[in-house]
């Protein structure tokens, strides 16, 4: 299974509709919790998903609105039980809060601290690039490798049946049979998460041909200044994100308390990645809290 739990789209401020960031990628046997604001062990209650299905924590920044959930989520997995260590990825500056505020939670789980300091792979396929904000801030980026599909009617015509199968995916070959001679190329699927920046060269790194990118849309079009001012993104400017860098969804979130309706901002996002993006055309969804958002299909390799 691949999909997005959003787990909280509010920025600074929760709402009565809507809580802090919280958003948990599910990727086949992985869970990647991004930015657990305030309240997300209970939005993960809400939304039917064991906090065992955490397997890793990456933590954009050291704000408030995007950690404080740390020790109370953690603090559920010990006392669930979960036996599985857990990594929590961080930027090197955030060092001392993410320390006091796993120090806070309930002993009995394996956390894992991984700083960051610069752009790089900080585990297998999962890569870092800095963002623009306030203080240190990196996005995350999760590729599957490229891979191959295997041609039922292709292997039957080359006598590979049973266990053979296998062996000829483990090796590359079975006897004089080839994988490439009964498969097509699988191009990997792709996810990004750009949250807490302004316009920057880490975001459309990022962001660049993913099948799925989550960004920040903390304001409207009509707010750019205020968007200037704080370092965000506006809805227009995650949609250009998406358009230029050949996004296939991209996913609004991360929204001002000013706004009530986000359907305006869906939009001006959609708009923008139209103008600037190739034919094919950028998805684009605002998301509410406890959607569910799949990965899209896969795409042509």
């Amino acid at each position: 299974m691949r999909e997005l739990v959003v787990l909280g789209t509010a920025s600074q401020a929760p709402t009565r509709t809507r809580n802090h960031n919280g958003h948990l990628l599910r990727w086949d046997d992985q869970g990647l919790l991004f930015d657990p604001g305030e309240g997300t062990q209970r939005q993960l209650l809400h939304a039917g998903v064991a906090s065992s299905a955490v397997t890793r924590i990456c933590l954009t920044h050291a704000h408030g609105d995007h950690t404080f959930g740390l020790p109370g989520l953690l603090s559920r997995m010990s006392l669930d039980g979960v036996p599985h260590p857990v990594p929590v990825h961080y930027p090197a500056s955030a060092d001392p809060v993410v320390r006091a505020l796993v120090a806070l939670a309930r002993p009995g789980l394996d956390v894992r601290l991984h700083p960051h300091r610069a752009s790089g792979e900080v585990a297998p396929g999962l890569r870092v690039e800095p963002l623009h904000h306030r203080v240190e801030t990196f996005g995350y980026r999760l590729t599957e490798p490229d891979g191959r599909t295997l041609q039922p009617a292709l292997l039957e015509a080359a006598g590979v049946r049973g266990p053979d199968v296998g062996t000829l995916v483990a090796e590359g070959r079975w006897r004089d049979v080839r994988l490439e001679d009964v498969s097509v190329p699988r191009r990997g699927q792709s996810f990004a998460f750009v949250m807490d920046t302004a316009p920057c060269d880490g975001a459309a790194a990022l962001a660049q041909d993913v099948d799925l990118l989550v960004a920040e849309s903390t304001y409207a079009d009509e707010d750019v200044a205020l968007a200037r001012e704080h370092l965000h993104l506006t809805a227009g400017q995650a949609g250009e994100l998406a358009g230029a860098a050949g996004v296939g969804t991209l996913v609004l979130t991360h929204f001002s308390s000013r706004y009530t309706d986000v359907a305006p901002l869906a939009a001006q996002a959609r708009a923008a990645a139209a103008s600037s993006r190739r034919p094919g055309g950028t998805v684009v969804r605002a998301v509410e809290d406890l959607d569910r958002v799949p990965l899209p299909r896969r795409r042509a390799g």
